[in-house]
């Protein structure tokens, strides 16, 4: 089912645009000056085979609920094709083109997720056991990268409560650690030294259990890609793309606030809550402006990305400026 929600922030079931008339994304790539950060009822809802990349113009994969759709702003969904094919996922190497390049040897089945800390149901958790016939959903969601791009994309997924709600965290428990898995065999950019693995991050109480944060196991109605992070992932869509940890291996709910990854590679420049705010730019480029992927033309940076109604009372009282 579609995002049930119809907020002007939200984005619903109404939008795609005909690939075959769509900008070419290289010639995107080439123009623009940002680079990206990270960014299927298929016929199982577990599991994500390569569904490699679709030649421009071709529609043979996408389901036809998708063909059509439009967000309540008017915006056109990002195609299949470049929502897979320009991605950040540093474990299959640092340039955007490499996960789909480098991500066909990831075996995503079978998963289990390790759950600990401050709960009274720790455990080792298959994926299956997290999802049911109920909870599974298809929301539309505008995501923004750290590097002034965006995207709009249709995920598929269960909402993180439902894992939360199962595991019972104690009252101790402030925060949700997340890991991604460390498998250097299969995916060769942890063989380098670019990030120390495995890839960390973490929300708070409150935001993990926001209604629009999504455990994220496909996209455009199939199947999540390897290099978008199967077979299960985080979106939050108010906050900048590196929040959303790919290939999860591992929640441990804690008192203290975790140290996250990006943080700790470049704390300048990066902070823990990384929400989406045109008032504060990062240290290299302005945050005010940004470039949907496909479009030469930039436009306002939303706050909390177009989330506020959603989001913003979490943060009341905070210094935004100082916690970013």
């Amino acid at each position: 089912m579609i995002i049930r929600t119809r907020k002007p922030s939200d984005v619903p079931s109404s939008e795609i645009t005909p690939e075959d008339v769509y900008m070419n994304r290289r010639r995107f790539i080439r123009d623009a000056s940002a680079g990206a950060a990270a960014l299927a009822f298929a016929p199982s809802v577990l599991g994500a085979s390569v569904l490699g990349t679709p030649e421009r113009g071709s529609r043979q994969q996408i389901p036809a609920r998708f063909q059509n759709m439009k967000t309540e702003l008017d915006e056109d969904l990002n195609p299949y094709s470049d929502v897979t094919g320009y991605n950040n996922f540093y474990e299959f190497g640092t340039g955007k083109e490499d996960p789909a390049r480098n991500a066909g040897d990831f075996k995503p089945k079978p998963w289990t997720v390790r759950v600990g800390g401050l709960v009274d149901k720790p455990g080792d958790y298959q994926l299956e056991d997290f999802i049911g016939p109920s909870n599974v959903e298809d929301r539309v969601y505008r995501m923004r990268c750290v590097e002034a791009w965006s995207v709009v994309v249709p995920w598929r997924g269960f909402p993180l409560s439902d894992v939360i709600n199962r595991v019972e965290p104690t009252g101790d428990a402030k925060f949700v650690e997340f890991k991604t898995i460390v498998r250097p065999e299969e995916m060769p950019g942890q063989n380098t030294g670019v990030l120390d693995w495995p890839y960390t991050e973490g929300l708070r109480m409150d935001e993990a259990m926001n209604p629009l944060t999504l455990m994220t196991t496909g996209l455009y109605g199939m199947d999540l890609p390897n290099q978008n992070g199967a077979p299960l992932r985080l979106i939050t869509p108010w906050k900048y793309g590196f929040k959303g940890v790919k290939s999860i291996v591992s929640m441990n709910f804690v008192e203290d606030m975790p140290l996250n990854t990006w943080w700790v590679q470049n704390r300048r420049e990066y902070g823990f809550y990384a929400n989406v705010n045109p008032e504060v730019d990062h240290p290299r480029w302005t945050q005010a402006r940004e470039r949907r992927l496909g479009e030469l033309r930039r436009r306002e940076t939303l706050m909390f990305n177009g989330y506020t109604e959603q989001v913003q009372s979490m943060y009341e009282g905070m210094d935004l400026t100082r916690w970013i």
